[in-house]
């Protein structure tokens, strides 16, 4: 049987609990096996509806104490979840969450394990699965030998398949641990699209040359319905969030499209970034090195080029 975790947070699934569980139920289809999902702490949306994404159990842990993420808890909780049902393949979101708790579990359950898979296993002889190393720059096929196995998908790394039909939901009794964990405070980040979860992200960076300017990058990726990012250099400077930092330092996205307004492209910089299925560079430098990896590249004033884009989307938008 393959366990799929369903990441939720403040109730609500997320789009990588989707992804998982689309590539769970893959794994299961080709390895002749059922896909089950497996759900932690209090969620207000109907459980068994995951049974569209190709599961056809859900295992609920509804503990409170799993409301608020603590890595030895996760890790203990899941780990007899995986004993209990008797799970040989594992699957979790290559997220915050997965890379926190991954390595752990792998280590409990003496299970051999795959970080930031992007391709279903090769069972023709063994069960290989495909990731990135070296931040993206290359690929590995690794040959997982243990009974049980964990997999931790990449972000935007597997379609999102929903059909038809509910799942059976069931209680699963095992210990849950207090936390040592005591959160004082929390700071969220309203009224955007999360970095992690987006499928389009517009960046700037220094060519922009101030905060002042940065409507025009905004105003983008409004009308793109996309969520904003920026270099280290502009978050360092006090321009942008750090939040909004993606990079090798920063947060490492994989969207279906990336806007580069501004930025040379450091390796840092595109550590962060080359996952990304479609990246488009706009810089006045044809010398910038981002556009040796850049899908479509304008040599070009950011000031000139981001307006006229932003109103040819709204003109294709009908806005």
């Amino acid at each position: 049987m393959v366990l799929i975790l369903a990441d939720q947070t403040d109730g609500h699934f997320k789009k990588t609990a989707f992804e998982a569980l689309s590539y769970g139920a893959k794994v299961a289809e080709q390895s002749g096996t059922s896909a089950e999902a497996l759900v932690l702490g209090s969620v207000n949306e109907d459980v068994a509806s995951l049974g569209k994404y190709g599961v056809t159990k859900v295992h609920h842990v509804s503990n409170d104490a799993l409301n608020i993420f603590d890595a030895q808890v996760y890790t203990k909780v899941i780990a007899a979840a995986v004993q209990s049902t008797e799970a040989k393949v594992l699957v979790l979101s290559h997220n915050n969450t997965g890379r926190a708790i991954a390595g752990r579990l792998s280590a409990r359950l003496k299970a051999a394990m795959v970080p930031a898979a992007v391709g279903l296993p090769d069972t023709a002889d063994g069960f290989v699965v495909k990731k990135v190393v070296f931040s993206g720059k290359a690929f590995a096929n690794v040959s997982l030998n243990t009974d049980i196995k964990i997999i931790s998908l990449n972000m935007n790394a597997h379609k999102i398949l929903a059909g038809e039909g509910t799942a059976q939901v069931s209680e699963l009794n095992v210990p849950v641990d207090v936390s040592k964990i005591k959160v004082t405070a929390t700071n969220k980040v309203t009224g955007e699209i999360p970095l992690t979860e987006a499928t389009r992200v517009v960046s700037g960076g220094r060519g922009l040359k101030g905060p002042e300017n940065w409507k025009i990058v905004e105003d983008l990726a409004h009308s793109l319905d996309a969520a904003l990012a920026c270099s280290r250099p502009v978050a360092d400077a006090g321009w942008r969030p750090h939040h909004e930092h993606v990079g090798q330092t920063g947060i490492a996205i994989a969207p279906n499209l990336y806007v580069a307004a501004g930025i040379s492209g450091a390796i840092q910089h595109l550590a962060g970034v080359n996952r990304s299925k479609v990246i488009v560079v706009i810089n006045k430098d044809s010398e910038a090195p981002f556009f040796k990896a850049a899908d479509y590249g304008v040599v070009g004033d950011v000031f000139e080029i981001l307006p006229k884009l932003t109103e040819e989307v709204k003109k294709l938008k009908g806005a």
